[in-house]
């Protein structure tokens, strides 16, 4: 078994552990000690562990030859600590490792660290795009790792992230947004909340995604007048000025003294028929017919 390489990507400092440890644990020499007139089978001394495991570090890529015997005996003091090794009577957790003659072996449980495990994925949730996505074609697991010679100062840096002190870095892959992404987001954030609103599993029931075009979303965001009020880009296509009034003054209505408006009994009836006759005599219908069914199954499923 040979020191494998761990380059950059997600969960390097427990595959930096997991590696020395599956190293130290199937190379490092047992044979039986005598302490106190008492004979002790598969197991060595702390000395003998630091001067096997030294070696092994200065000649991992992943270390480096600057790592000194004293860097040495700080790490077996972390894997003490996590019960990678126990003295010759089980007693383990307390940092009081040192490089002299006292007794120790391997606990008979594995004392490697679980990789963390990602939620399962559910095919119905709307995914948006992630900032740091790598481009397509590029892997972290494939950049190719240059060896390095390792002063103290890296070493320690190096080995802290190894024992879990320190949380390892992951590799953010740096790009522009596209206009696409954008539309994308804006889609995905859009349909996300529709779902969340109707408290649907999957918009399927109700709306087909595909004809959902993203520029019309972004455009109804910053396409709005001081009023309130969608501005088209096709001008001969907004509303009238005195139909925009009525819809204001139906809006405010009984609270619209201030628009100076008659306030005879029936006076908002008639403002509403005003409107609705002039929405009925239209020659097409507000809502695209690729929408109209998706409108009647979300206004049934509201009620």
């Amino acid at each position: 078994m040979e020191h494998r390489i761990v380059g950059p990507g997600p969960y390097r400092a427990t595959k930096l552990w997991n590696e020395t440890v599956e190293l130290f644990r199937a190379k490092m020499p047992l044979r039986k000690h005598r302490c106190r007139f008492k004979s002790y089978e598969h197991c060595f001394t702390a000395a003998e562990a630091v001067d096997w495991l030294h070696e092994l570090l200065r000649r991992s890529q992943n270390f480096g030859p600057e790592v000194t015997r004293k860097q040495t005996v700080q790490l077996l003091k972390k894997f003490l600590k996590n019960h990678v090794i126990e003295d010759i009577k089980g007693k383990w957790g307390q940092e009081d490792f040192e490089d002299n003659g006292h007794l120790y072996r391997f606990p008979s449980s594995s004392p490697l660290k679980p990789y963390p495990k990602r939620p399962p994925y559910r095919k119905d949730v709307i995914k948006f795009p992630e900032w740091n996505d790598p481009p397509p074609g590029m892997s972290q697991e494939n950049i190719p790792v240059r060896p390095v010679v390792m002063n103290s100062e890296m070493w320690f840096k190096r080995h802290s992230i190894a024992i879990g002190e320190v949380p390892a870095c992951r590799l953010v892959c740096r790009r522009e947004l596209t206009e696409a992404n954008v539309e994308e987001i804006w889609k995905s954030m859009t349909l996300s909340y529709l779902q969340k609103i109707l408290g649907l599993d999957s918009l399927e029931e109700v709306l087909d995604v595909k004809l959902v075009n993203s520029k019309f979303i972004i455009h109804n965001v910053y396409s709005v007048s001081k009023q309130g009020v969608v501005i088209l880009d096709d001008k001969s296509k907004e509303l009238p000025h005195w139909v925009l009034s009525a819809m204001k003054c139906l809006a405010n209505w009984p609270n619209c003294s201030d628009l100076k408006q008659p306030m005879y009994s029936g006076f908002e009836k008639d403002v509403f028929k005003t409107i609705a006759d002039y929405y009925g005599h239209l020659k097409e219908p507000l809502l695209t017919f690729h929408l109209f069914d998706a409108f009647v199954s979300v206004l049934d499923t509201l009620h």
